[in-house]
């Protein structure tokens, strides 16, 4: 059997304090030596870019990104790993298949927009993990550079995580069927 092919792919905007928390990430993923298969990205808020990479046949994509909490109370820097529903989509990309133009913002970048813009154009998906940290700020309205300090300690753990789920999908232990 092939290695799959995985994507690991950076969300965020740099000028919004947390909300660069992806970008972060895959700058210290991106000093790593990854296999062939293996493509470290940062879209930072190309929402389009991701959407055309989504569809060029990757067995796994590992988004990461900053996410609201997951649970009432989950303290700033707190990490999760999501696997979104993807049948879901389906449900609603019906639905928005005549607002494909607004399904993108120039100056962000929602994830699940991404996914159903790709499934709208036709892409069928693999396996979609979603590495998420919890903000403590997005910054103030003029921005922000720079995480806060409980964002910037989860950002090795991070790294860390996604190390080992692609360990465990090039070794088969983790499904890359959608």
């Amino acid at each position: 059997m092939a290695e799959p092919r995985i994507l690991i792919a950076g969300i965020g905007n740099i000028f919004l304090g947390d909300d660069g928390f992806g970008c972060e990430v895959i700058a210290r993923l991106d000093r790593r030596p990854w296999p062939d298969k293996v493509r470290v990205v940062d879209f930072g808020i190309r929402g389009l870019d991701l959407a055309y990479a989504l569809l060029d046949g990757f067995d796994a994509a590992i988004l990461v990104d900053a996410v609201p909490s997951r649970n009432e109370g989950s303290e700033p820097g707190t990490l999760y790993v999501i696997e979104p529903n993807l049948c879901e989509l389906d449900e609603t990309c019906s639905a928005e298949l005549g607002e494909i133009p607004t399904l993108l913002d120039a100056h962000a970048m929602n994830p699940l927009k991404v996914l159903k813009l790709v499934k709208t154009m036709g892409g069928e998906f693999g396996h979609i993990l979603l590495v998420g940290c919890v903000p403590l700020t997005l910054g103030p309205e003029e921005g922000q550079i720079g995480l806060s300090d409980p964002v910037a300690a989860a950002v090795d753990e991070a790294v860390s995580v996604i190390e080992s789920l692609v360990k465990e999908l090039l070794e088969g232990r983790r499904t890359t069927a959608a």
